[in-house]
């Protein structure tokens, strides 16, 4: 079983545990009380420019812990401060120690749309992340089947939350617009064995079209990769290891955002 099959198993029991504790009709129900609103996280990206999605991670399966003490709220406050268009929040708790109360907290604070960022398996999960107050989640084709994909944007459209579709080749970008995807994240990251390829978001550009928003995630660390983002004609790029290691998280963001 590879890290991503891992990392799936492991956000399903995650998520029939908490169904014990909240019944699946009962986090529904709260989450469909709960404002639409306008989709915070579209427009941010739509906005001109390229976008800045910066992430809240202590830690990832293949770096190990990357910040010990880890002050989410300081961390989040930062990213904002410097101009961040949007806050990436790590939830999947055994490898990235992440929490639905670190992402609660910072959604709470942030007054940038915040993504949820984990292993979304199941409708609970979704339900809970609008319950959390994200206004946005991750969903990665490599985890669902065709019709779940179609299923959990239609839901997450329901309760007025954006989706970030995360593909990895030219098959997972097909099945994501098939399904309908307004934001598609092309992740230079490979899941199963945590390399970086750059080239991956370039591959795969051509095949997304204008009105679809473009993410390229993962990998940036300077203003050569910031140019390169800009010349494949990127809406927006998710930046987390680069900024979580910075000494200065404000001073780096700020630098990387005037390379535009």
């Amino acid at each position: 079983m590879n890290i991503l099959e891992q990392l799936a198993a492991h956000a399903a029991a995650r998520s029939a545990q908490k169904q014990k504790q909240c019944p699946e009709r009962q986090m529904r129900a709260q989450a469909q009380a709960m404002p639409k609103g306008d989709l915070p996280f579209e427009r941010a990206l739509r906005q001109p420019g390229l976008s800045f999605i910066c992430e809240c991670k202590k830690a990832s399966p293949s770096k190990g812990i990357i910040d010990p003490q880890f002050p989410y709220l300081q961390i989040a406050r930062e990213y904002e401060e410097a101009g961040a268009d949007a806050i990436s929040v790590l939830t999947e708790p055994k490898w990235f120690m992440g929490s639905e109360t670190i992402l609660s907290e910072i959604a709470k604070q942030a007054h940038v749309p915040c993504l949820r960022k984990d292993f979304i398996v199941d409708a609970y999960m979704i339900d809970e992340t609008k319950v959390l107050g994200a206004d946005a989640l991750l969903l990665i084709v490599a985890l669902l089947e065709e019709p779940q994909l179609r299923e959990h944007l239609a839901h997450c459209e329901e309760l007025g939350l954006s989706a970030l579709v995360e593909a990895h080749d030219e098959a997972e970008v097909m099945c994501a617009l098939r399904c309908g995807a307004r934001i598609i994240g092309v992740n230079n990251r490979d899941l199963k064995d945590f390399t970086v390829d750059p080239k991956r978001s370039v591959s795969l550009r051509s095949l997304i079209p204008d009105d679809v928003l473009f993410v390229s995630e993962s990998g940036v660390k300077d203003a050569h990769d910031i140019q390169a983002v800009m010349a494949m004609r990127a809406d927006a790029v998710l930046i987390g290891e680069t900024l979580m290691r910075a000494s200065d998280r404000k001073e780096t963001l700020a630098a990387l955002k005037a390379c535009q």
